[in-house]
């Protein structure tokens, strides 16, 4: 509105309550002001006395305001007319966004132990694995407010992140300055009744992506075993809060899976920025002539997770989980599909954020899930038809 009436020549007045330091640049910023009224130390241009000053000034031939607030109403009582500007209140739209809530899906990773274990039908382990995923999201969102406090100025100028609550200004600082430590002690007071290792198991996690955010992020390599400790850890405080024991097979396919997709991540960056005509990933450490080394480190990890998982179906402790475990070498040949077809999609410069995100929203990973689920049900049930016969 005040770029349409300045463009018809119309002379504008910036007239606020703030210091002349503060509204003086802000009126070079904007360059559509012919003057400046503002407070100077000695007299606060609010109410009353904005009123006054612009009365003084264009009393005879009057003058139009645009004001927000109830300090303004002296000053439309004298102009000639008078325009209301509402001050959008964040919503839960904006709350959504700034605590992340679509990246709490990862978080599902705390449940694993319960279904590997085959516990899922104990109501106390449950609610525990229940109450652990709440924890676990809380403080995610707590640390993705605090990151993005810290990242307020460098997120204003970048090409999407501008876009976020607190660079956008649809959520003001101070909130999450005041969120962040309540979303922690909501997390921890939600924890504590699970026992000492699993509140350890989870400050472990909070330290670890600090040290991420602030520095490990920053160094190329460490970087990518750091995001595959941060998945495996989601893993251990679901176990902890869960008291039950989590197995070296699970752990090792987890860190050789988890490692695969975070090499997945930065694959797809390099991708972009080779199609972009850009060499190096700011503060990562990485070049686009890095890809192919990323991509073999990778596929890589991907395939010895498959592998730790064939040696796990081979051995003596799946005999007393399943009575058919012969079925879930079923397993093996959809995990590598999915992890080939990830990584083909990567270098077609399709995996535009995070896999994990991707998966969420991929309907061929909701098919493998599926095919996933088909087979453990086959290996747990004691059937007539035994898949040993045929192999």
């Amino acid at each position: 509105m005040l770029r349409d009436e300045y463009a018809t020549g119309r002379c504008l007045v910036l007239a606020t309550g703030a210091d002349i330091r503060y509204a003086s640049a802000v009126a070079i910023h904007l360059g559509i002001f012919d003057s400046v009224l503002a407070s100077d130390g000695h007299t606060n241009l609010t109410g009353g006395n904005k009123a006054a000053r612009l009365s003084g000034l264009y009393g005879e031939a009057g003058f139009d305001y645009i004001g927000d607030s109830k300090a303004d109403i002296p000053v439309w009582a004298k102009a000639r007319r008078s325009v209301r500007v509402s001050v959008v209140r964040p919503g839960f739209r904006t709350f959504r966004k700034a605590l992340r809530i679509h990246q709490w899906v990862k978080n599902i990773l705390v449940f694993l132990p319960l279904f590997t274990s085959h516990s899922f039908f104990e109501p106390s382990a449950c609610w525990k694995a229940l109450a652990a995923f709440a924890s676990f999201s809380l403080t995610a969102s707590a640390i993705y407010l605090i990151n993005d406090l810290l990242d307020i100025d460098s997120d204003r100028v970048h090409r999407t992140k501008r876009r976020r609550p607190f660079a956008s200004g649809a959520l003001s600082p101070l909130v999450g300055m005041a969120l962040a430590p309540l979303l922690f002690a909501a997390s921890f007071a939600i924890m504590a009744p699970m026992g000492a290792t699993a509140v350890l198991a989870l400050l472990v996690y909070v330290a670890l992506t600090f040290a991420y955010s602030f520095w490990l992020k920053r160094r190329m390599l460490t970087d990518v075993f750091s995001l595959s400790m941060l998945y495996t850890m989601r893993i251990l405080v679901g176990a902890a809060a869960t008291h039950i024991r989590c197995s070296a097979w699970l752990l090792g396919f987890s860190v050789f899976f988890f490692l695969s997709l975070a090499f997945l991540k930065r694959a797809a960056e390099l991708v972009d920025l080779a199609r972009q005509d850009r060499f190096e990933v700011a503060g990562r450490g990485y070049y686009t002539w890095d890809l192919l080394q990323v991509n073999q480190f990778g596929v890589t990890s991907g395939y010895l997770a498959g592998l730790v998982l064939a040696l796990y179906i081979n051995g003596e402790q799946v005999r007393l989980l399943y009575q058919q475990p012969a079925w879930l070498w079923l397993l093996v040949p959809v995990q590598l599909y999915w992890v080939s077809r990830a990584w083909i999609l990567a270098h077609r410069g399709a995996m535009n954020e995070d896999p994990i995100l991707f998966a969420a929203k991929d309907r061929v990973s909701y098919f493998c899930a599926a095919a996933s689920g088909f087979i453990l049900m086959l290996a747990t049930t004691n059937s007539n038809f035994h898949v040993e016969s045929i192999l």
